[in-house]
């Protein structure tokens, strides 16, 4: 049984203006949103867009400045109110929800992580971390204890009686994702978390979160405007440009097959090889010595095996190797040196 969506948005608009809804009812969606704009004083932030995300998977939502990622994810949260649309978390449209249900829901459903960390600098470490808390009315014994669990998580034990200040970029955004952990919320939207960040310090973020996930397993929704960024964290990536999604799909999905010239554009200097897998790449007809290979069960790899985890095995022989399904009982294709060079060129 496939499990149901733990976000769905249902043909969502914002438009920013005097008069949205009249503009919508009324609107010739053929136009672009240059025109739109000349021909109402409306701007079309977004425009008729859907989507779900499953429970505990990083939907990175990606676009370049402009393009309405931001105002979209705002909507998810009802820190903007869409114009139009559905928005469904557990299958209930928080659209129609009352201003004290939404502030619950902000409580203990859902954290956000900003940019710009938000901390307070007045504050020590562990007061910021326990904020979220302290407004839910915990008391101080239970702050102070779930703050340091997750104080620990991050790996900024021993500096809990710091203030903001003393921290680095890096240490002080380890202290907002921290916060944002803290209430033990099932959503985390990171809102681009880490672009403000130098470059080391930023892919040393993307690995801490990478690791956080694989232990809390929550359902997180990440805006970027850095395509290497996107595909790195992402298990599903929605890109946007002018307000509409241009394509949806698997890091793998977007690179290999770009849905047009725009998105195409963000993949062309992507290494493939980190990307792309074993069974994207392989040729489905099979030789006699790999049918052989498959029986004794030698050199075989998975369908799912990226590129970069083959290099060393297919360097060292000149016959293709057996490419297997996932759970590796049945011979899918091949695989061998020609297939994994060409896969390495950045423009293949």
């Amino acid at each position: 049984m496939v499990d149901k969506a733990k976000i769905v948005c249902k043909n969502i608009w914002k438009i920013f203006g005097d008069n949205p809804s009249r503009i919508l009812s009324n609107l010739d969606q053929s136009l672009s949103r240059s025109e739109i704009q000349e021909n109402t004083g409306h701007v079309v932030a977004v425009k008729d867009v859907s989507f779900s995300i499953q429970k505990g998977e990083t939907f990175v939502v990606m676009g370049l400045s402009g393009s309405g990622k931001s105002t979209l994810v705002r909507c998810l949260s009802r820190l903007i109110e869409p114009t139009a649309g559905e928005i469904l978390i557990d299958e209930a449209n928080i659209i129609n929800i009352s201003s004290n249900e939404l502030t619950q829901m902000r409580r203990h459903k859902m954290s956000m992580v900003f940019q710009h960390f938000g901390l307070f600098p007045h504050r020590k470490v562990i007061e910021n971390i326990s904020y979220g808390l302290e407004i839910r009315g915990s008391n101080r014994s239970e702050r102070m204890d779930r703050a340091m669990e997750v104080l620990k998580l991050v790996g900024l034990d021993g500096w809990e009686n710091n203030y903001p200040r003393e921290l680095s970029g890096g240490m002080q955004q380890r202290v907002g994702l921290a916060r944002a952990l803290a209430v033990d919320p099932e959503i985390l939207i990171f809102d681009e978390p880490f672009s403000a960040l130098d470059p080391l310090i930023r892919r040393e973020m993307q690995d801490e979160l990478l690791n956080i996930q694989k232990l809390v397993k929550k359902t997180m929704v990440f805006i970027t405007h850095d395509f290497l960024e996107a595909i790195k964290m992402g298990d599903h990536i929605a890109i946007m440009k002018d307000g509409e999604i241009s394509q949806i799909g698997t890091p793998e999905e977007i690179v290999a097959n770009p849905a047009d010239q725009y998105v195409k554009d963000f993949t062309e200097d992507v290494p493939k090889y980190k990307v792309l897998s074993a069974g994207k790449v392989m040729r489905e007809a099979v030789g006699v010595n790999t049918k052989k290979l498959f029986k004794d069960r030698q050199h075989c790899v998975l369908e799912s095996d990226k590129i970069d985890q083959l290099i060393d095995l297919i360097s060292e022989t000149d016959t293709p190797v057996p490419v297997t399904s996932a759970n590796g009982k049945k011979l899918v294709g091949e695989i061998d040196r020609t297939i994994v060079m060409k896969a390495m060129s950045s423009r293949s």
